[in-house]
């Protein structure tokens, strides 16, 4: 029995994987185009890059495969418009958007015959985002990592969200394995979105430092802290998490108003930033619940063909 393909619109990823995009500057070029090129739907992360940068990703990435690339693009950024027409130039198949809703990119993608995945955490963001021309929904349950837009979990919200839509719905938030993905299509999900096990893979443009706290990571290094963006973000406890959980906030150096409406109790930006370099004492390494059962870093085609392999003995039966 084969894995299922997954069709977003007019776009088929012959596996039914979406590598979720991680900012900043983990979900790069190199990343998202392994992972078209392997069969499932890479999407580099546009948060946190200038308009011109991710138009160049883009185009990297489209250069390396013939597979489906999106981009993933928060609606709480600043320049959000600017960096969806960004993707669009560049020859994005995908565009992914959270951390808010927008109704004008619906528009924008329709315009320039390009899919439009929202992220959603409720059946009414979902019928909303069907109605107005999304091509699939995501389902991102508490257990993702980065920014939370709710305190369910993805398999107790997507039979729900399944059932209120007609569109795909794709699965995201704990899933690290084949069986995991087995028990989030047998939920109902169309396909299913992993971030979290894909930062730790050779092609992840995140620092050895980064992929380190994870392959080190226990489950009681899994913590959440406070974003100015307005909601909770989970990531791997270090030094400066001890300090945000204590409400002790780095001073904010530079401001460059990056995001629409920030509490700037410090710079978000700054911390991803320092973490993808590789300063992982200072910086915020976002991760999700599930990060603490990731011990390796493959390639991505060798992850790939692993997931398949799970899936496999998962479906005939078999236990991982």
């Amino acid at each position: 029995m084969e894995m299922p393909s997954l069709t977003i619109g007019s776009r088929t990823a012959r596996l039914p994987i979406v590598q979720g995009g991680m900012a900043v500057r983990i979900s790069m070029a190199p990343l998202a185009a392994a992972v078209a090129e392997a069969g499932g739907v890479g999407l580099i992360a546009g948060s946190g890059l200038a308009a011109d940068e991710l138009t160049r990703e883009v185009r990297a990435a489209k250069a390396a495969t013939s597979g489906v690339v999106g981009v993933n693009i928060m609606v709480a950024v600043r320049k959000f418009k600017d960096l969806v027409h960004a993707a669009i130039e560049g020859g994005a198949d995908i565009i992914v958007a959270g951390a808010g809703f927008s109704r004008d990119v619906f528009g924008w993608c329709r315009e320039a015959g390009v899919e439009c995945v929202p992220i959603v955490g409720s059946e009414r963001v979902a019928k909303l985002s069907e109605r107005f021309g999304a091509s699939a929904v995501i389902v991102e349950g508490h257990e993702a990592g980065g920014h939370l837009g709710t305190d369910e979990y993805m398999l107790d919200l997507l039979p729900r969200i399944v059932e209120s839509v007609t569109i795909p719905v794709i699965g995201a938030g704990g899933v690290v394995t084949g069986a995991g993905i087995k028990r989030t299509l047998d939920a109902g999900a169309s396909g299913v979105q992993m971030g979290t096990r894909f930062a730790a893979t050779v092609e992840s443009s995140a620092s050895d430092e980064f992929k380190s706290m994870y392959v080190n990571a226990t489950d009681e290094d899994i913590v959440l802290i406070k974003s100015p963006v307005g909601l909770p973000g989970r990531a791997i406890r270090n030094p400066l998490t001890q300090r945000l959980v204590g409400g002790d906030y780095p001073v904010i150096d530079r401001c460059i108003s990056c995001l629409k409406d920030c509490g700037k109790e410090y710079c978000i930006i700054d911390k991803l930033v320092r973490a993808q370099q590789g300063d992982v004492t200072g910086g915020l390494v976002f991760a999700g619940s599930a990060a603490a059962r990731i011990h390796d870093i493959p390639s991505v085609r060798e992850l790939m063909e692993r997931l398949v392999a799970e899936w496999e003995v998962a479906t005939s039966g078999g236990t991982q």
